[in-house]
């Protein structure tokens, strides 16, 4: 958006919406404009949102809001309230993630101004240029993918399948199968955590449980820019809050890496503040997508995942390779990432995690009977006679 050039002038576009004369001075590197007036504006990715800290935000447009981390509005949106602030979000969607889920609310809501406009409401194409645009997709893609980013992008459908999705179908039937709802922990399971550690990037990890055949996803949590002594404090307000058995901590294998600075590994830091943490195995990361989309089947996710895990997973993507025109074998490097990559580590560690758990009581008969409420009848020994 800083650089792009409107092409019928030949003028960047910023610098006709916000005309030299106006400015007081121009930082390019942080694509930073202060006004004469004061007033300042810039340019942030949603995945630095919290570079914001202090910035006393009046107003903010999220572009392509789908495709934006929404951690993001719940960081700024304190600031925005604190100074009687306004926030546009736009985009086209992605899917059924947080923007649909902030869509609907936004209909109900009547602090909230929410439009959805199709080229037919616009009439920013003609007929024979829509027909032209749908005739390029489906040379491009074939005639269901094709269908259906059009439908993504001219008609504004929350329903097409997104483009390279490493788990469509599987993410699909968990919320036409209703098991994105509200669930509690099994008392007596321990809840484990799989992480994916980053030092520049975000850490993110998932809550599950392992109760029989099915896996429990109870919640997840991501954040940028601090250390394991944040988790650590995360982790012990988390759990007693919620009365939960603290598990096993499931993280990667390069997690035994000696990190220059202190010597030491990250899972001996783990250890030393308390954590238990385990080497998830080392596999590739195909291998690690299949494990995943077989893990999906056996998932119930709890509702409060929706905005933010379980849409990571939902715009986990391969990356399109315009020069070749198909997508490649490797996925998206986005916000997304984090949370996928964390459900991987889930997916290679959730068996070991099951034998790890306490049996359920047998159906015996005694147990049969005691949920019955009938007293088990009293049994004569058996004698045996000796031949």
């Amino acid at each position: 958006m800083w650089t792009a050039v409107n092409p019928h002038t030949g003028k960047r576009r910023v610098d006709e919406a916000i005309p030299h004369e106006l400015r007081d001075s121009t930082n390019e590197q942080e694509m930073f404009i202060r006004l004469k007036s004061g007033s300042t504006w810039q340019l942030v990715g949603s995945d630095r949102y919290n570079s914001l800290v202090g910035a006393g935000v009046a107003g903010v447009t999220f572009s392509e809001w789908a495709l934006c981390n929404p951690s993001a509005w719940g960081y700024i949106r304190p600031m925005l309230q604190e100074n009687d602030g306004w926030a546009a979000f736009i985009t086209t969607p992605r899917g059924k993630n947080h923007a649909y889920t902030m869509f609907q609310h936004a209909e109900r809501s009547p602090d909230w101004l929410a439009q959805r406009l199709t080229i037919s409401d616009t009439g920013a194409l003609t007929p024979e240029q829509a027909t032209e645009a749908l005739a390029e997709y489906v040379s491009i893609y074939g005639d269901d993918l094709g269908q259906a980013q059009f439908d993504q992008e001219y008609m504004c459908s929350w329903t097409a399948a997104i483009l390279g999705a490493f788990y469509a179908r599987e993410l699909s039937a968990v919320r036409n199968e209703g098991r994105l709802c509200r669930i509690d922990a099994i008392p007596g399971y321990p809840v484990h955590t799989s992480w994916d550690l980053g030092i520049s990037d975000d850490t993110a990890l998932w809550h599950f449980q392992v109760v029989g055949p099915q896996i429990l996803v109870l919640g997840c949590h991501a954040q940028s820019g601090v250390g394991l002594d944040y988790y650590e404090t995360y982790m012990r307000e988390t759990y007693a809050a919620k009365c939960w058995t603290k598990g096993i901590d499931y993280v990667p294998h390069d997690a035994k890496a000696r990190e220059w600075t202190g010597g030491r590994t990250r899972v001996e830091t783990m250890m030393a503040m308390g954590f238990t943490p385990q080497l998830v195995p080392s596999v590739g990361l195909m291998d690690g997508i299949n494990a995943a989309r077989r893990t999906l089947p056996l998932c119930v996710f709890d509702s409060d995942t929706e905005m933010t895990g379980f849409s990571a997973l939902e715009g986990y993507k391969r990356k399109w390779d315009d020069n070749k025109k198909a997508f490649s074998m490797g996925p998206e490097h986005d916000w997304a990432s984090h949370f996928a990559d964390s459900f991987r580590y889930l997916a290679l560690s959730w068996r070991e995690a099951r034998a790890a758990a306490p049996s359920p009581p047998s159906p015996t008969i005694q147990n049969v009977l005691a949920v019955e409420g009938i007293a088990p009848p009293k049994l004569k020994p058996i004698s045996r006679r000796r031949r």
